[in-house]
């Protein structure tokens, strides 16, 4: 793969990753959950450059990753109605494989969010995302690292060639911890509604913040 910026855990360096992903440039790195692509939020030549990578439609969004929970308010608001389920969700369940949706700030590009008014947002507990996620300021719009409809890379070597041959850096973590994408919740509306079920089963969200 030529003109490729190839690293593993050993050989990284976070300094030239942060400096190519502030050009635009898009990445595949292991996340605790899956693996994923990610470009920078204020680039949105970057970002379409994700949904292309993906041959993926507009329709989808993506999420933001956090290298920390003080992050959120940058990009979404928390209503006070949910406040305090928030806050319980973020203690008990990040970083790990929980994304949570709310509303947006204006900041956050219509294109990766649908032209919708609410985004996903996420800490993933694994060391080496949240410092590429530091590198570029602590927010970055992520999703999983496949051709949309093909299945979803649980590590290094289920990446396919095609979807590698698409971006500009490749980190090879070898395999998630986790293995199984993020349980998706929307705390944006009234009521908590659970999207996808993932990593984080409903029962442990009950347990939590009481039936959904």
């Amino acid at each position: 793969m030529e003109n490729k910026y190839i690293y593993n855990l050993q050989n990284i360096d976070l300094e030239k990753i942060g400096s190519l992903l502030k050009e635009g440039k898009l990445i595949i790195y292991p996340t605790d959950t899956v693996y994923g692509v990610g470009a920078i939020m204020d680039s949105i030549d970057a970002i379409k450059g994700v949904y292309n990578a993906k041959k993926r439609n507009f329709s989808s969004p993506l999420i933001v990753l956090v290298s920390d929970p003080n992050k959120i308010s940058k990009i979404a608001y928390i209503d006070e109605k949910h406040k305090e389920n928030i806050n319980k969700l973020i203690n008990k369940f990040w970083p790990g494989g929980l994304t949570i949706i709310l509303k947006k700030k204006s900041c956050v590009p219509d294109i990766m969010t649908a032209n919708g008014d609410t985004v996903g947002v996420r800490m993933p507990d694994l060391k080496i995302s949240l410092d590429i996620i530091d590198s570029v300021g602590g927010l970055f719009p992520t999703t999983s690292a496949n051709i949309s409809g093909e299945t979803t890379p649980r590590s290094y070597k289920e990446l396919s060639c095609e979807f590698k041959n698409r971006v500009d850096i490749i980190i090879d973590g070898g395999k998630s911890p986790v293995g199984v994408a993020s349980t998706i919740i929307d705390m944006s509306g009234d009521t908590p509604k659970i999207i996808r079920v993932g990593a984080i089963s409903i029962k442990e969200i009950e347990d939590v913040i009481g039936k959904i």
